[in-house]
């Protein structure tokens, strides 16, 4: 059989991978494009509820996670929010600033799969789509896909295929499977960007919070070696934050978060959400991708508010109870939760807290008038509203992730070109390389700079 060939070889039509074919493609290489779904880009369709959050106006290096937060330097540097924009209004789409940076279309996220299609077929991109490829072998200069439209024969491979979020949209681990078959190194993946779950009986009493939010700050640092999984429990009662004074050291000029850098360290300012099973919300998910098994998250349920001092300063001449004190700046469900379970610090307190909350009923504690509880039980209190901490026992999985954290090291790449320094003409891009960016369009950003650094370094045959 006759075997096509090309300059290059894109496996995966997403945001990065059609970004590098339509930018080798205008380059003048004869690109073929190939993809295993029969819907063009369903990620780029469903993000952002539909509206697709294509960048962040503050997109850096600091908002990547990475085992080499530099590598990502290089190609954010040289294709920026800005240059996607100009892309953007080139083809007549509008958007907005939604949220601290984040950018979406005024339309739909069709017109970002719009854009990309019409740039590839601007380069004279050729499409196999829908197309399984069932292997890649490397012949004398070439790579050889066995392809369902056959064979396909590529002087450059890319693989573009993404990570392992959410699989009932066809996402697979097939560029990390190619990327070790010619030798590289894999950062294990996990899911990042995802609810966190907790033990069934632990969480039992917040279980009914269910649809509850606040904005909260969450803090995560990471254990000391050996210090790690030690505790099953959901809580190990209250604490004072670490963030509950503190400053963070760094921050995104538009992201209007704080976050704190030092090793995988890291706070952020956002809203949280209780579930059946966990938290979830925007800044569970951020925090979610620095957390590991084993290790607690911290969170701070009255950021910037002293609550201890204020509980003592608002005895004076109230007749107000506990609870209504509370109840004045969280939801009335969340005080009654809290107060039942005295601070909800462990097991047997989550228990308290659920025989009352199944009864309807706070505790004695909440009950009490604020006048009446005693100064050091409120800077207690306080302390624990500051200083809430939790041990989930995992995470939703991929099937509720947002993207995957890890894939391939970033020591196996070049940085300006993407390609692997063992196997000269294999490039990874997007998703697929351990480069994982914050919650908020930064993941579109590097699919789009880690894509245009490829699809411009790649060569003619």
């Amino acid at each position: 059989m006759t075997r096509a060939r090309f300059d290059v070889a894109v496996v995966g039509a997403g945001a990065a991978g059609m970004m590098a074919a339509a930018v080798a493609g205008q380059r003048g290489l004869r690109v073929v494009l190939i993809d295993h779904a029969e819907r063009l880009a369903e990620k780029i369709r469903i993000s952002g509820g539909g509206r697709c959050n294509f960048t962040n106006l503050g997109a850096g290096p600091a908002q990547f996670l990475s085992r080499n937060p530099d590598f990502c330097r290089s190609a954010l540097r040289a294709y920026g929010p800005q240059d996607f924009l100009d892309l953007l209004r080139a083809h007549g789409v509008s958007w907005h600033e939604k949220h601290r940076g984040q950018l979406f279309c005024d339309d739909s996220s069709e017109s970002v799969i719009r854009v990309l299609r019409q740039e590839c077929d601007s380069g004279g991109v050729t499409w196999r789509m829908p197309c399984r490829v069932q292997s890649v072998l490397r012949e004398t200069d070439d790579f050889v896909l066995s392809t369902d439209a056959g064979p396909i024969r590529a002087a450059q491979l890319v693989l573009a295929t993404g990570g392992m979020a959410i699989p009932q949209l066809g996402a697979t681990d097939f560029s990390l499977r190619i990327a070790r078959q010619f030798g590289l190194k894999i950062v294990e993946p996990r899911p990042a960007l995802v609810p966190l779950t907790f033990d069934a009986a632990h969480w039992r009493p917040y279980a009914a919070l269910s649809g509850v939010a606040l904005e909260v700050r969450l803090s995560h640092e990471p254990s000391a070696p050996g210090e790690g999984g030690a505790a099953p429990g959901l809580s190990d009662g209250p604490h004072t934050s670490a963030s509950g004074g503190g400053r963070a050291a760094g921050r995104s000029a538009r992201a209007g978060r704080k976050h704190r850098r030092g090793g995988d360290r890291a706070e952020f300012l956002e809203d949280l959400l209780f579930t059946h099973r966990g938290l979830s919300g925007p800044g569970i998910l951020q925090i979610s991708s620095y957390w590991q098994p084993g290790e607690p998250i911290r969170i701070d349920l009255a950021p910037g508010q002293a609550m201890g001092d204020a509980l003592v300063a608002a005895k004076q001449g109230s007749r107000q109870t506990l609870l209504t004190a509370l109840s004045g700046i969280w939801p009335r469900r969340l005080a009654e939760a809290w107060l039942a379970g005295g601070g909800a610090t462990d097991a047997s307190a989550a228990e308290t807290a659920g025989h009352a909350l199944e009864h309807g009923a706070p505790a004695a504690l909440g009950g009490q008038r604020l006048a009446d509880v005693p100064d050091r039980r409120l800077r207690a209190l306080g302390e624990g509203i500051h200083g809430w901490t939790l041990w989930p026992t995992g995470t939703a999985g991929y099937k509720k992730a947002e993207v995957m954290r890890g894939g391939v090291d970033t020591d196996e790449l070049d940085q300006r070109s993407l390609q692997a320094h063992r196997c000269p003409g294999l490039h990874v891009i997007g998703e697929a390389v351990d480069v994982t960016g914050w919650l908020g369009g930064y993941n579109f950003q590097w699919a789009w700079a880690s894509g245009v650094a490829c699809g411009r370094a790649l060569e003619a045959a």
